[in-house]
């Protein structure tokens, strides 16, 4: 049988500028086993690059906050005390950064993401203080319930779809995808990851971005 395969988006199936790699689209929808595709970004975003890429909606997203099959819908996380953390940390005199309208929250359900060029300390100890964790993604901060993961939610989507976890394969690049590597049977980190990206993965590939991607998929075809 074909290795299932788990694939972040950002870093991991993009250009430099963020842009999708057209090659990827088919790459994706010719796999010849089930797609997860594991992101930080809000449920909209990893749905339609399913659907676009001709397979069925298999999705974790907001780092694994919500976890979607085609009949089922798992939320993790606590959206409201990530807004209490953002209040407060703009009670301090900072802010989001992502302007208005703010189209990288819109959708979230269980995170909110602050732009890289705040500063962190501050809302690492607001966070901290309210029993929630900031995670980089390298593209943002977020802002989420520490329980929740890409790993924690790829354990739970993989019961669902009898999938042994021992069997799979997961492509990334970032902070947040080293909770996915540690329950993936393979993992894979693309040439432009980060060092502990790089640090919690079997493979790591010679090209960047979407080419890592690439070659990623070739070292099991």
């Amino acid at each position: 049988m074909a290795t299932p395969l788990a694939v972040d988006i950002d870093g991991t199936l993009s250009r430099p500028d963020r842009s999708i790699d057209p090659r990827i689209i088919d790459a994706l929808g010719s796999w010849p086993a089930p797609v997860v595709i594991a992101t930080g970004k809000a449920l909209p975003y990893p749905v339609a690059l399913a659907q676009f890429s001709g397979v069925d909606p298999l999705v974790i997203a907001e780092n694994g906050g919500v976890a979607v099959t085609e009949d089922t819908i798992q939320v993790h996380g606590d959206r409201a005390a990530a807004d209490r953390v953002v209040d407060q940390y703009e009670h301090a005199g900072h802010e989001t950064g992502f302007g208005d309208p703010d189209l990288a929250n819109r959708w979230r359900e269980t995170e909110v993401v602050v732009h890289r060029d705040q500063p962190l300390e501050p809302l690492a100890e607001i966070a901290a203080e309210n029993g929630l964790e900031v995670v980089d993604s390298e593209y943002a901060y977020h802002v989420k319930s520490p329980d929740v993961s890409k790993g924690a939610a790829f354990e739970s989507l993989a019961a669902h779809l009898d999938i042994d976890q021992k069997h799979t394969l997961a492509i990334g690049d970032s902070p947040n995808d080293v909770a996915l590597f540690e329950v993936a049977g393979t993992a894979i980190a693309v040439a432009n990851a980060t060092d502990d990206a790089k640090a919690a993965a079997d493979i790591v590939t010679s090209g960047n971005y979407a080419d890592g991607f690439l070659e990623g998929l070739n070292t099991v075809l």
